[in-house]
Formats: C-alpha cells, sequence, structure tokens
C-alpha cells in the first residue's frame, strides 16, 4: 500500500476494528492515536496500519506491539 493517510472507514476495512476496539487499543497502547487532519477530521498512516496488522499476525506479544506503537510515534516526526 502506497503510503497515504486512511481515514476510519478505510482503518476499519483494513483493520477489521470496530471504532470502539480501535479507540479501546488506542488507550491501551496496542494502536498508534490519529493524526489531525483539519476540524473534525483525522486519519492514519497506512504504513502504520501495516506494521500493527503484521505483528498481530505474527502474533506478538501486546508488549511487544506496544513498543512497536512507541516506534512507529516516534518515526512519524522523521517522515518525508
Amino acid at each position: 500500500m502506497k503510503r497515504t493517510i486512511l481515514r476510519f472507514p478505510a482503518v476499519k476495512f483494513y483493520s477489521g476494528l470496530s471504532r470502539s476496539t480501535l479507540y479501546n487499543r488506542i488507550s491501551e497502547g496496542l494502536w498508534t492515536r490519529p493524526v489531525s487532519l483539519g476540524f473534525r477530521a483525522v486519519g492514519w498512516p497506512s504504513d502504520e496500519i501495516e506494521a500493527l496488522n503484521a505483528a498481530r499476525i505474527a502474533g506478538k506479544t501486546d508488549d511487544e506491539i506496544r513498543s512497536l506503537v512507541v516506534q512507529l510515534v516516534a518515526d512519524r516526526k522523521f517522515a518525508k
């Protein structure tokens, strides 16, 4: 997937998560927070969705996924 920002309907499609599950995972540190796209609009970088899905598929533990989330958020500062 080309690096793009996905709005919630696309994130729901690619992750299979409901809105409440997604926001629960964010509060537990198991998913990245969305980026602001403007007034009342947010989205997630597509590469983060891919990385988080791959970690789940690979059977990573919650602690490993929390570490991945921290790394993904840190990488946002250096994205081109």
